[in-house]
């Protein structure tokens, strides 16, 4: 027994350098492919974020091969393209238990990109509904996890080096430890599928810079950390229907913000509680210093983790901002992310954060002010 167990730790002894030469090796892989997610854009409500519409006739003319090239023109090195999961597993299914036609389009769209020299993050992106059965249901787990193994088969004979896997966005689950152990098991079906593709990981709840922090590394080094950044959401969330009910009142408000310029904005807000928390966007001094500080929190854990970061979600709702006030934010976000080395994807392409206006069908027209908020120059 005890030659049995000697012979067995010293298999272990000799095993272990070899593990970690593999994970160096990996996270060389992944760190070297993060320079194709510098500059992204979200091609977001195409696949997703639209329940009640995923026929082939309005995605075609919501985004098209026009608007792919336009990416390009624009400066973007990479597209977030964000899937709805719950077509891929409605309507009719092929043997890899996917909705075939749905899968064909967005087939089109990655291999659009792909022409174009763009890099392709392939994010699930759900509903919240399916989210929370993915949160509370071991079942809903195991059948996400079938999906992706499914999915990451489907796309790993394109280029891994421009073909990312996203696990989830935003997973709405507020115990990190049960979305640890179902990222986990995602990862570890990709790899299994995909053994050459970089993966993209994300902290529980809304992939926030604390939901990072509260993260622990993955066993795989193949991997890029991300988290989104939307603070303050009184200036990016502005007039917005969704989140605080308050939010749908306020219109203009400034950044950075002066007393004199709140002190016209606060009316906007009828009751005295929620007038209460505008003004503390203020009171709060929020500048491009501050928001420098928050991000160094995220790059600072990259740093002592020795793993890849990117940010991709950031944006301003557009309808009710001030435009100039938007790309002040847009400009300080950006270049406190460059600034930590840390490769982007803006929110949105022509959804209610966009970079250009667009009606469907129709050529679309970037916005100048925001581009160049962005660093970027169309060509």
């Amino acid at each position: 027994m005890l030659r049995r167990l000697f012979v067995c730790f010293v298999c272990l002894a000799c095993a272990l350098p070899l593990l970690a030469q593999d994970r160096s090796h990996d996270l060389q892989i992944a760190f070297a492919r993060a320079q194709h997610l510098r500059h992204g854009i979200n091609a977001s409500q195409w696949f997703a974020q639209s329940p009640q519409d995923y026929s082939a006739a309005r995605t075609s003319r919501y985004t098209d091969a026009s608007d792919i090239a336009l990416m390009a023109r624009l400066g973007f090195d990479n597209v977030r393209l964000s899937i709805d999961p719950a077509p891929l597993e409605q309507g009719a299914r092929g043997a890899d238990g996917m909705n075939q036609e749905f899968l064909a389009r967005v087939d089109a769209a990655v291999d659009d990109m792909l022409a174009q020299g763009l890099a392709v993050q392939i994010d699930l992106h759900p509903e919240s509904s399916y989210k929370q059965q993915v949160r509370d249901n071991n079942t809903a787990v195991d059948r996400y996890v079938m999906l992706w193994r499914h999915l990451a088969a489907h796309y790993a004979s394109r280029n891994p080096d421009l073909i990312f896997f996203e696990v989830m966005n935003e997973p709405e689950v507020r115990d990190p430890y049960r979305w640890e152990g179902i990222q986990d098991r995602v990862v570890a079906a990709v790899r299994q599928a995909a053994p050459h593709n970089t993966i993209i990981a994300t902290g529980p709840n809304y992939s926030d810079i604390v939901d990072l922090l509260a993260m622990h590394p993955l066993d795989d080094g193949n991997v890029i950390y991300n988290f989104h950044f939307y603070d303050p959401h009184t200036f990016t969330h502005q007039g917005a229907s969704w989140g605080l009910p308050w939010w749908s009142y306020t219109h203009g408000i400034p950044y950075p913000a002066s007393e004199s310029s709140m002190a016209a904005i606060l009316p906007q807000v009828p009751d005295a509680a929620s007038r209460f928390d505008l003004e503390n966007y203020w009171l709060d001094h929020w500048d491009g210093h501050r928001i420098r500080m928050l991000i160094d929190e995220a790059a600072a854990w990259a740093g002592e983790n020795h793993v890849p970061l990117i940010c991709n979600e950031f944006g301003v709702f557009r309808e009710h901002a001030d435009p100039q006030s938007r790309v002040n934010w847009l400009h300080d976000v950006r270049t406190a992310l460059e600034a930590d080395h840390i490769g982007w994807a803006m929110w949105d392409y022509r959804g209610g954060f966009g970079v250009v206006q667009k009606q469907d069908g129709q050529p679309a027209k970037a916005d100048p002010a925001v581009v160049q908020a962005l660093g970027l120059q169309e060509k």
